[in-house]
């Protein structure tokens, strides 16, 4: 078949295509990121001359004439996750575009809008242009404002999968489709031990620092410890039953803040149900905090911020902590290992650790798109 991915990035979609044994012909993309299209190159240098550019110029004749089946694509999500800015799509000046139409009105008229999640609209627009047979689309779990709008567009509702299922990582996220029922995936259970190098790796390690609790809710949670009936206080101070999955972390400039309050602490051990009790944190200055994940949890989800990584740290020992390698962060999406890694002449890395963490948070879980995608080959068949 004949695919034009949107925002493919490093080329996900390709990847899981392949993984089901679904033919492609050809593979068109659309893509701005340099770092994620030198990647791409490096794996599928066959889908060079396909490299479309931005989707916003995107011309509809010269699309309709390709003979498009598949349209796959993840929008840029920031503006409808609860973890950013939750403006959704709209105009900078604060109006919400909530259709195609309207969309196309304000674009006309050279109206500037907000972030990139109105792109979402871009997808549509080609969608309806060229109108495949197959179409696939990627986002978080939308906000309960805008889940009716994407519903409404799309013409069909979602298929929720969190990719704790298939690997270990907790990332949930919402899938729109034609191809039918898709079942959960198999849990495979998957702990973040099954992702991690050699324990000799020595990865940006740091000191484990495990401060008394503080006058603004901070608590002391040491390695093998786990929280007890710890329920919500409100909104914005959320307590954490250790005994479930990592829920999704916010950042500020770059540690990962905890939304706790002081709960009743009780000991760890191997018989207990707090199976993800490997919990610690650092505060610096008394106001920003780290999160630490033991090996037997789930990392949390994979994001980027600001040309960052909000990567996720592994207790070392029990006395330090470090980064996740990007090797490790491509294990967590279903990656092949070095899938990111480009080198040039002499070996010389040419895509940074600091792009292959971004495009990486940026990327999809492949084995959820290929459990998805297999629903696409009955179909086919």
């Amino acid at each position: 078949m004949n695919v034009l991915s949107l925002f493919d990035g490093m080329s996900c979609g390709r990847i899981a295509l392949e993984r089901v044994g679904i033919k492609v012909d050809n593979y068109y993309s659309s893509e701005i990121d340099k770092y994620a299209i030198q990647v791409a190159d490096k794996n599928y240098p066959q889908d060079g001359d396909k490299r479309l550019g931005s989707v916003i110029y995107l011309d509809e004749e010269y699309l309709k004439s390709l003979d498009i089946d598949l349209l796959i694509g993840g929008s840029p999500c920031q503006g409808f996750s609860m973890a950013g800015k939750m403006k959704g799509s709209s105009t900078k000046c604060g109006k919400d575009v909530t259709t195609l139409e309207q969309y196309l009105v304000l674009k006309d008229m050279g109206f500037e809008f907000d972030g990139q999640s109105y792109l979402f609209w871009e997808y549509i627009r080609v969608m309806r242009a060229i109108k495949p047979k197959y179409f696939f689309l990627e986002n978080v779990r939308i906000t309960k404002k805008w889940l009716p709008m994407f519903n409404e567009a799309m013409g069909v509702e979602p298929t929720r999968i969190n990719s704790s299922l298939v690997s270990a990582q907790n990332r949930d996220r919402y899938y729109w489709h034609n191809f039918g029922e898709i079942p959960q995936p198999e849990d495979k259970g998957i702990l973040l031990r099954a992702v991690l190098e050699d324990a000799e790796v020595n990865y940006n390690s740091e000191p484990l620092i495990v401060p008394e609790a503080t006058k603004k809710g901070y608590i002391e949670v040491k390695p093998g410890d786990c929280f007890d009936n710890c329920q919500p206080k409100s909104k914005t101070r959320r307590g954490r039953d250790m005994a479930k999955k990592s829920n999704a972390i916010l950042t500020s400039n770059g540690f990962v803040q905890y939304l706790g309050r002081p709960c009743e602490l009780k000991d760890f051990n191997e018989n207990s149900t707090c199976h993800h009790a490997a919990d610690a944190t650092d505060i610096k200055g008394n106001e920003s905090v780290k999160r630490v994940y033991a090996e037997s949890g789930k990392s949390p989800a994979m994001t980027t911020c600001q040309g960052g990584h909000r990567e996720p740290k592994v207790l070392q020992s029990e006395t330090t902590y470090r980064k996740l390698t990007p090797l490790e962060c491509e294990r967590l999406q279903t990656l092949g290992d070095n899938y990111t890694l480009v080198l040039g002449e002499n070996n010389k890395q040419i895509v940074s650790n600091s792009q292959r963490y971004k495009m990486i948070g940026n990327g999809w879980t492949v084995d959820v798109i290929a459990h998805i995608f297999k629903g696409l080959n009955r179909k086919g068949k």
